[in-house]
């Protein structure tokens, strides 16, 4: 036998590319893996069933309607998501990044995802995904549980009526968008504090600020066109106008809504993907 015969063989198997869904399957395991994020998506749903049966049992004294109505319902239960949600969501979104930042776990994320832009993609998707589902959650849990309050007053609007599931859809998305927000922000400021200052300040400060400005058509434009009148327009029922947006009478439709929240938040997560691909980790 030749030397060449018995010359040992190793098999060295090809490089496997790393795929986006294998990123997302890693941002999926990371999120869940902290029992903080958990809690949080847990407390959206508990925030928001506690605040429609506080209102369920008070609505009596608070006034009510003389027959069933799709809108008082809906301002029943979707406001404690929509308002207290959005809070939690953007803390949530934020945390997904900056958190990694001041773990110092960010490294070995871009270590093992040298291309930046799926890895903020991949956290951005697994955001909106959990929060959204979290806000179908609490809407859905929130509606079921006053049910019985509002059968009792003879106010009781089922999930069939017109324009229902489009507002309850349309607040657990506007949660996962203001998720997407939180989660731009944190990539471009990165410290956890400034993050959610940031955001917080556009989504529930700017709007008061706003309102404090002496009156004028510019200012009321600028409501408008803010992310969280977007999210009461997205929790509110879709009405048959051809109109998205009337500056004259103030009035945003639910589609508009979902583009104004949708820009916003894709805004700055571009924002915060410039700033992930120029700076350094």
């Amino acid at each position: 036998m030749t030397a060449i015969d018995h010359k040992r063989t190793t098999f060295i198997p090809a490089p496997t590319r790393l795929r986006f869904p294998g990123v997302l399957r890693s941002e999926f395991i990371k999120l869940f893996s902290l029992r903080s994020n958990v809690a949080m998506l847990v407390s959206i749903v508990l925030l928001g069933m506690g605040t429609a049966l506080a209102l369920a049992v008070t609505m009596v004294d608070a006034g009510i309607p003389d027959q069933p109505s799709t809108s008082f319902m809906l301002d029943e239960v979707t406001v404690g998501t929509v308002l207290f949600g959005q809070l939690v969501a953007i803390i949530l979104g934020v945390l997904v990044v900056s958190g990694e930042y001041a773990s110092g776990t960010i490294q070995p994320t871009m270590v093992a995802v040298p291309r930046r832009t799926p890895v903020l993609l991949a956290k951005a998707c697994v955001a909106f995904v959990a929060v959204t589902a979290a806000g179908l959650l609490a809407v859905l849990g929130s509606w079921a549980a006053t049910l019985p309050f509002f059968d009792a007053l003879g106010l009781g609007v089922g999930l069939t009526a017109t324009g229902v599931l489009p507002a309850f859809a349309g607040s657990a998305v506007y949660l996962g968008l203001s998720a997407i927000l939180g989660v731009g922000m944190g990539a471009l400021l990165r410290g956890v504090a400034p993050s959610i200052a940031g955001a917080v300040t556009l989504t529930l400060l700017l709007p008061v600020v706003l309102s404090a400005l002496p009156v004028s058509q510019t200012v009321r434009n600028m409501q408008l066109l803010t992310m969280s009148k977007a999210g009461d327009a997205m929790s509110n029922a879709p009405e048959n106008q051809g109109v998205l947006v009337d500056l004259v009478d103030g009035y945003v439709s639910w589609g508009a809504g979902g583009i104004i929240a949708a820009a916003w938040a894709l805004a700055f997560l571009l924002l915060g993907l410039l700033r992930l691909r120029r700076g350094d980790v």
